[in-house]
């Protein structure tokens, strides 16, 4: 059985240990989650007292038959049309959340675009590009990570598109 690390025994996720084992700077944001609030993004935004155009949300879907993973501001919402294209696919669909669960290792609500049990191909909204930091799911709910978006996009190999609506 493989050791823990440090950082996974005090309670780190794998997308924490992700940040950590390349030495990206990020910071940790923890707060109650409220398991009665209609939205994970929109209840992380209010928070930490963050704009929402901040805060972006990960989301699994199912493009030509292959999970793919969108990061889009909370604020908004993933066009499936654009995604797919982003991709050079045809059709995208949301994933079958128990799927998307099985596939990264984190539970809806929860899930990071870092530290996937299986790397993903991976799309930033382009929005992204005009913030310093943004936050994601660090890969628990009521944990959040702000890290510079080049960062982000560098450590899921992310392509920028615009792939979010208002």
């Amino acid at each position: 059985m493989a050791k823990k690390s440090k950082k996974q025994q005090t309670g780190g996720t794998p997308a924490t240990v992700a940040l950590t084992a390349a030495g990206v700077p990020y910071t940790l944001h923890a707060y109650e989650h409220d398991p009665a609030h209609p939205s994970y993004g929109e209840e992380a935004a209010e928070a930490m007292g963050v704009s929402p155009e901040r805060v972006f949300k990960t989301l699994v879907a199912d493009v030509d038959g292959a999970l793919t993973v969108a990061v889009v501001p909370v604020a908004g919402q993933l066009d499936l049309k654009a995604l797919a294209a982003a991709v050079g696919g045809k059709r995208a669909a949301m994933a079958d959340p128990a799927l998307a669960e099985r596939t990264t290792g984190y539970v809806r609500g929860g899930i990071s675009p870092l530290g996937q049990r299986r790397a993903l191909p991976t799309v930033l909204d382009a929005s992204a590009a005009a913030h310093a930091t943004i936050c994601v799911s660090a890969g628990r709910r009521g944990l959040e990570v702000e890290l510079s978006p080049a960062d982000l996009a560098t450590l899921t190999t992310a392509v920028l598109a615009p792939i979010g609506r208002v």
